[in-house]
């Protein structure tokens, strides 16, 4: 025991005498053998350390960090974020060696010290977020569409997003690693597999191999497979493996006038004008084919052999307008009304002619917006539009429907005018001279729209007539306004240029001005009191003189792309 306590005294010595010879020898600098990123502090004083360190290290401490997350990659500056060695805490660690330290280094071992970062975490975190929105993706599930009646399979994909807190802490300790540091993503996983995709694929081939007779109340009804495939898609279920879906919708309204063979559409109210009067004329409840039950019906049978033969009822449907809503809308008296001309007998005037007449006598509710391209929908030969010429930025080209802008421009004057609030129009990119200066209205499918909100408390009727050289918009309703329309003077007039135009189906055009105008809607009671004021600002660029044919040399020939409709 005696000479247990005798050798412990001696190491506790020898220790002692250690750390006192370091003192003598290096007193307050860095003791001997500490290294901080391979370079040798040994006695340096702090002063000297933190010189040494900010003139060796600055070049690795500002270097751009290339950081992975997943299979994207991004460059972090650290300057910009706040990112840096702490010069004086690195020092302290340097310097603040224990008694067996100071030991170790006067028998040349060797300390290494890690230098200390300075991480300012919520500028690192605003810094990540573009990092975060690359890395961000939804997850998406397997699925089998159709591309008429070809199966397509959308392979899953995992969701993912960064780990900001995680990113933070991998940088924290890459930070001066000169390379690339790899950041945290949370992966969520899809349930459907490769393998629920092979076999749906071959579902799918089965489900469109046959096509399918609804019987509807006695009635047959013959779908395709492409009218099946129109609605079917097969997704995955809660368990993983894809299930078929129908959306009837879709497939009834794939069959387009084949249904008025077996069902009936409702009709809404609406009212015709009689010696300048709205008289009601009721509507007529419908007896249609319920979509959820023709899904079920599809569901049944689409893994049948063929023959495939299902069943549906119809089921009463009542109309948007019924008779007794009608009566409570006070339609009673123009509340507006607009006419433009154009040219007699084009093709152009069947267009606008057929839109007027599927308008004509549609009913706006309190509330409601109309829209022109959800009324209409998109224009088509089966509804008795043709093709005609329509403005390609100054240039006629032919479309079916073409020419149906005027129908949005009248109305559009007709909304004007009623004082009701216009949500969407779009005016032409030029100045068409048909038109009212800033009081017009270009439309296409499906954008751009016309649309406006009946504000009123009261129902909006719609009526449309036209001859051979004009079309005529009025509203119909309980008046509240008396409406001016006030036009400002042409503003910074801007002068056209020279196109050349080498196409076969060129339409030459001698040039317009363009310019900027205010239209200013004045709202008076029915007793004439100005109300408030409404400006619509328009901007017409100006309309190129367009030569027909190539250029000269040296000029290019143009190729415009689409401006207004």
């Amino acid at each position: 025991m005696r000479r247990l306590t005798l050798l412990l005294g001696a190491l506790v010595a020898v220790v002692l005498i250690g750390y006192a010879a370091s003192f003598l020898l290096y007193g307050d600098n860095v003791p001997r053998g500490v290294h901080v990123r391979g370079i040798d502090l040994s006695g340096r004083s702090p002063a000297q350390a933190t010189t040494i360190l900010a003139d060796r290290l600055a070049g690795v401490a500002g270097a751009p960090l290339v950081l992975v997350a997943d299979d994207v990659r991004s460059e972090l500056v650290p300057a910009r974020v706040g990112l840096r060695i702490d010069l004086d805490a690195t020092v302290d660690e340097a310097h603040s060696a224990g008694p067996l330290d100071r030991l170790r280094g006067l028998l040349g071992a060797r300390r290494d010290v890690e230098p200390v970062p300075v991480v300012h975490e919520d500028l690192l975190a605003a810094a990540l977020q573009h990092v975060a929105d690359e890395v961000e993706r939804d997850l998406r599930e397997g699925s089998v569409t159709f591309t008429g009646t070809t199966p397509v399979a959308v392979e899953p994909l995992a969701g993912r997003s960064l780990d900001v807190a995680g990113a933070i802490e991998a940088i924290r300790d890459g930070y001066l690693d000169n390379g690339e540091i790899e950041v945290p993503v949370d992966l969520t996983e899809s349930k459907s597999s490769s393998d629920d995709i092979a076999e749906a694929m071959d579902a799918a081939e089965v489900a469109i191999s046959a096509p399918v007779t609804i019987d509807v109340e006695g009635k047959p009804l013959e779908l395709s497979p492409a009218d099946v495939a129109r609605g079917l898609t097969f997704v995955a279920s809660e368990d993983g493996p894809l299930e078929p879906r129908v959306d009837a919708e879709k497939v009834l309204d794939g069959l387009g006038r084949r249904l008025e063979a077996v069902e009936q559409l409702p009709v809404d109210a609406t009212f015709k004008v009689a010696s300048g009067k709205p008289v009601l004329v009721p509507s007529r409840e419908g007896r249609t084919v319920p979509p959820e039950e023709l899904s079920s019906a599809l569901l049944d049978v689409v893994d049948d052999d063929a023959p495939r033969r299902a069943s549906v009822s119809l089921k009463v449907t009542a109309p948007r307008v019924t008779t007794e809503k009608a009566r409570t809308l006070g339609v009673k008296e123009v509340i507006g009304t607009f006419t433009t001309r154009h040219p007699c007998c084009a093709p152009r005037v069947t267009n606008i002619h057929t839109i007027a007449d599927i308008v004509d006598g549609y009913v706006v509710l309190p509330g409601e917006t109309f829209s022109l391209n959800g009324v209409v929908g998109k224009r088509d030969t089966a509804r008795g539009f043709v093709q005609a010429p329509q403005i390609l930025r100054g240039q006629f080209v032919k479309d079916v429907g073409g020419g149906v802008s005027q129908f949005a421009t009248t109305i559009f004057n007709a909304v004007f005018f009623s004082g009701l609030k216009d949500v969407q129009h779009t005016p032409h990119s030029y100045y068409i001279s048909r038109y009212p200066p800033g009081r017009e209205s270009t439309v296409s499918f499906p954008e751009p729209d016309f649309r406006f909100m009946n504000d009123a408390p009261t129902g909006v009727l719609i009526t449309t007539s036209y001859t051979s050289r004009s079309i005529t918009v009025t509203f119909w309703g309980t008046k509240r306004y008396d409406i001016d329309s006030v036009t400002g003077p042409r503003t910074r007039v801007r002068p056209f240029g020279k196109e050349y135009v080498d196409r076969p189906d060129c339409t030459p055009a001698s040039g317009a001005e363009g310019f900027d105008i205010v239209v200013t809607r004045i709202f008076k009671d029915l007793t004439g009191t100005v109300l408030r004021r409404e400006p619509f600002k328009t901007r017409y660029l100006p309309e190129p003189n367009f030569i027909c044919g190539p250029p000269p040399p040296g000029q290019p020939a143009k190729q415009p792309p689409p401006a207004s409709g």
